[in-house]
């Protein structure tokens, strides 16, 4: 019947999934699979990729690092052997020169690249000896004009290198010299008068009996010859004391000195025909001993007139200019030769041994004007012309209050 269903009439079905079968189920399977291991390789490269970068950047870091330690060691030491003395020379085994400071160039006259480029010829003879025997060896060599002395050491180092240090030895050598001129010196002058004196004496005994007018002229010589040993033990005495200094505790007028030495000294300039004049300006006190300086105006004094013809003229005059008491003493007398003047204040030294030897100096004098003038902070200059004369100018600092010292050199 219409509009009534019948229960022979067919329903309607629901829809239904497409099966999957297990070939698909796989493939999805291993692609998840293989998905999952991309992804977690490609966490671990990024990761790996940063602690690579980070170790790249810490190597890096501690390279530069070790580099700036390096080469902050390497300006230190080449800054302290540059300011050596000693010249510092390193050869490497293929005899090149691996490193040189700037004494060496000083020493040497130039910088070696290579040891057969080293001069003096004994030093790199020595160099060679000691790389052959890999033993540490020790030369003396004179190289130069003028004269110089150099000490090299030379010592094997590790790697079949050779490290050469010279010094330079002049000054010592020189100091060596004067002592043994100075042992010399002392013993002859005073050898000469001793045996005078034995001589004089033995035949003073003689005489007595045998020619008693000759007696007299004996005593005389007897006497001159021990004033002048006196002298030279004095100022040998006076010129040990003055090696060692100074007492800079008393104010002292410098021209006070001056005038009283001069007036002690006046027989001796008439006695040789000597005019001798003494002028002093305003005066201020210097600083330091007044034995000393009493005894610094009697040998410039003393000199003067002993290197002055008969009618020659001997001035000294004490001036102050700014905050110097200046002492000059001057002469018409015989002169230094130039070639002398570097060595007057030498011990013994004279420029005319004749003349002082008549004259009775001791040769000691101007040693001792220059330990003083040192001792007392103050400066020297000679001027002198051959046959006109010497200038001898000695300044020290002025005293004005009883604290203000002159500095000790």
């Amino acid at each position: 019947m219409n509009g009534v269903e019948t229960a022979h009439e067919p329903r309607e079905r629901a829809p239904t999934l497409p099966r999957v079968d297990a070939a698909t189920t796989v493939v999805l399977v291993v692609a998840l699979v293989v998905v999952m291991a991309v992804s977690w390789a490609w966490r671990r490269a990024m990761r790996s990729g940063r602690e690579w970068q980070e170790r790249a950047v810490v190597a890096e870091t501690t390279g530069r690092e070790q580099r700036l330690e390096a080469q902050e060691e390497r300006r230190v030491r080449d800054l302290s052997l540059s300011t050596m003395d000693e010249g510092v020379l390193l050869i490497g085994r293929d005899a090149r020169v691996a490193f040189a400071n700037d004494a060496i160039d000083r020493h040497l006259g130039s910088t070696p690249t290579s040891l057969v480029a080293v001069l003096p010829f004994a030093l790199r003879t020595a160099i060679q000896e000691s790389r052959t025997r890999r033993e540490p060896t020790s030369v003396l060599v004179e190289t130069g004009a003028p004269a110089r002395w150099l000490h090299g050491t030379v010592t094997p180092a590790a790697d079949d290198a050779t490290l050469v240090v010279v010094r330079d030895v002049t000054h010592q050598r020189r100091l060596e010299a004067v002592r043994r001129d100075f042992v010399a010196n002392a013993s002859h002058e005073l050898k000469t008068p001793a045996a005078t004196i034995q001589a004089v004496a033995e035949t003073l005994g003689r005489a007595a009996a045998d020619d008693p007018e000759a007696v007299a002229r004996f005593a005389s010589q007897l006497e001159r010859e021990a004033v002048r040993l006196s002298r030279i033990v004095a100022d040998l005495l006076d010129l040990s004391r003055l090696e060692s200094g100074s007492a800079l505790d008393e104010l002292v007028s410098l021209a006070a000195a001056a005038r009283e030495e001069g007036q002690r000294l006046e027989e001796t300039a008439e006695h040789a025909g000597v005019t001798l004049e003494i002028q002093t300006e305003d005066e201020r006190p210097v600083r330091g001993s007044q034995r000393d300086l009493a005894l610094l105006a009697r040998n410039l004094i003393d000199n003067a007139i002993r290197y002055s013809h008969e009618g020659d003229r001997v001035a000294v005059q004490i001036d102050v200019e700014g905050d110097e008491v200046v002492l000059r003493v001057s002469d018409t007398g015989i002169g230094i030769p130039s070639r002398d003047l570097d060595r007057i204040f030498e011990r013994f030294y004279r420029v005319d041994r004749a003349r002082s030897r008549e004259t009775g100096g001791t040769g000691l004098g101007l040693a001792i004007v220059k330990h003083v003038v040192e001792n007392h902070g103050g400066e020297i200059e000679v001027e002198s012309e051959l046959g006109r004369g010497t200038l001898f100018r000695i300044s020290f600092p002025a005293a004005s209050r009883p604290d203000d010292a002159p500095s000790r050199s």
